[in-house]
C-alpha cells in the first residue's frame, strides 16, 4: 500500500504508486509508528523543494530518520519542480542552494526588495497556498497567453502546466499531449501557482519539468 505522500498541484497529498522527481517537506506531519499523516498538513511556513539523492544520504520515509529515533521531516514526492511550485513550494537552500538562491533573487527583482530573504518568500507564499487557505484568481483568456511557463491552472476538475504557449495535461503519471489555449474559451479557469510564483517565473526562473512534458 502507498504511503499517503505525493502531493498533487493544488497541495493536496495523496497515497498513490508513482514518486515522481522530487521530494520536500513541511515540517513533521507524521507519525513513525504507523506511516500516517497527521490531522495537520504543515508545521512550518517553509514549504521545501528538495532533490531525491543528496550526499549518499538515506531516509526512511515518513519513518524514524533523526539520531534521536523520532520522526524527522516528512517525505512529500512531486511528479516535478512545476508540480511542486503550483503546491506553494521553493528550491532548499540545504540540498539546491544555488536554485533557491535563484528563486528568491528573482523573487527580489519581482518585487523590488534590495535583500530579499527567504522568510520573506514563504511569509507570501503561506498566505497564497491553497493548502494553507489561500485563495486562487480566477483566469481570463486575454491574460491566459500572458502567463509564463511552468505556471499551472485548472478547469472542470483537470490540471495543465502551461508551455510554449499549449497546456500540457497533469497527471501524477506525468504529461499528456498538449492542448491549445483556444479549447479554454468557454471554460472557468484558476491559476493554480501561487502569484509570488508567477512573477518569480516572469523574472526567468526555470523550473524543472518531468520528462514527459518535452514528449
Amino acid at each position: 500500500m502507498p504511503l499517503q505522500n505525493r502531493v498533487d498541484p493544488f497541495g493536496a497529498i495523496h497515497a498513490v504508486p508513482e514518486r515522481g522527481l522530487f521530494t520536500g517537506n513541511r515540517g513533521i506531519i507524521h507519525d513513525p509508528a504507523t506511516k500516517t499523516l497527521l490531522k495537520k498538513r504543515w508545521a512550518l511556513q517553509a514549504w521545501i523543494i528538495c532533490v531525491c539523492q543528496f550526499r549518499n544520504v538515506r531516509r526512511e520515509p515518513m519513518g524514524r530518520n533523526r539520531a534521536d529515533g523520532k520522526a524527522g521531516w516528512t517525505e512529500l514526492f512531486f511528479l516535478d519542480e512545476v508540480t511542486a511550485l503550483a503546491a506553494g513550494h521553493r528550491p532548499c537552500f540545504f540540498c539546491q542552494r544555488e536554485r533557491a538562491r535563484d528563486f528568491v533573487r528573482r523573487f527580489g527583482q519581482a518585487f523590488v526588495i534590495a535583500e530579499p530573504r527567504a522568510p520573506q518568500v514563504d511569509k507570501r507564499l503561506h498566505k497564497e497556498r491553497l493548502a494553507s487557505g489561500g485563495k486562487r484568481p480566477a483566469v481570463a483568456m486575454d491574460a491566459l497567453a500572458r502567463l509564463p511557463d511552468g505556471a499551472m491552472i485548472a478547469t472542470g476538475g483537470s490540471t495543465y502546466a502551461l508551455c510554449h504557449g499549449k497546456a500540457l495535461p497533469w497527471s501524477f503519471a506525468g504529461y499528456g499531449p498538449p492542448t491549445s489555449l483556444g479549447r479554454f474559451e468557454d471554460e472557468t479557469l484558476v491559476l493554480l501557482t501561487p502569484e509570488t510564483t508567477v512573477a518569480i517565473l516572469r523574472h526567468g526562473f526555470q523550473p524543472v519539468w518531468h520528462p514527459s512534458a518535452k514528449a
